[in-house]
């Protein structure tokens, strides 16, 4: 006898839900506020294309989770420490430092946490690798994890990618997500497609208030 398994799109479930955002920092949201980076302007692509699609998408997304009980989880890339000592190898030959005290790692106030959701700093690319995401989900009787964040073919790809492997039913909302240039977003939504159910932010937020029938 064969067990049926569950297809990627089956509907969510009222407190198995959890909603995701990734790396949405005033740091690399606001032109020139890349310490390591500052080049860039409000009229580039990504910063254009985050301030007028992706934040709005993302605020949809949040008003929707916490409107109908779904859990929302932030994480921002931020060191333990000063001199960023603790950071991976990686971010060290990048460079990528945000301090424990800079305001600038912390989510745009659009997007920021509110009363006890979970802010998780993290020091790679990969959210499962670097924070204890896996634990905190489990604890939290998650099944159904909805991604949204930058940059879609870096720390969105792996959270996607890492959360399939260890057992979560991924959702990432294409539309609420942003990479350096268009290209690079739809090349890594159709490499990763296979890891996750890829929706918008209509039909996901839909789905978030049928969990309240």
């Amino acid at each position: 006898m064969t067990n049926s398994l569950p297809k990627r799109d089956e509907a969510y479930r009222a407190g198995e839900t959890a909603l995701l955002l990734v790396d949405m920092q005033r740091a690399w949201l606001e032109p020139g506020a890349d310490p390591d980076h500052p080049r860039g302007s409000a009229g580039d692509y990504f910063y254009s294309h985050t301030s007028a699609q992706v934040i709005p998408n993302q605020q949809r997304l949040l008003q929707a989770a916490r409107a109908n009980g779904v859990e929302v989880i932030h994480t921002i890339i931020r060191s333990m420490t000063s001199d960023g000592r603790d950071r991976s190898l990686d971010h060290k030959l990048t460079p990528i430092h945000l301090g424990p005290n800079d305001p600038l790692a912390l989510p745009v106030p659009s997007l920021a946490p509110v009363g006890d959701e979970i802010l998780l700093p993290k020091t790679s690319s990969g959210v499962f690798n670097s924070t204890n995401i896996h634990y905190l989900l489990r604890n939290l009787g998650v099944r159904y994890l909805v991604i949204a964040g930058i940059m879609t073919d870096q720390c969105v790809d792996m959270a996607v990618r890492d959360g399939a492997d260890l057992g979560y039913m991924i959702t990432c909302v294409g539309d609420a997500c942003a990479a350096k240039t268009a290209q690079r977003h739809d090349t890594a939504l159709k490499a990763f497609g296979g890891y996750c159910w890829t929706a918008d932010t209509a039909t996901v937020a839909a789905r978030f208030a049928a969990l309240r029938s």
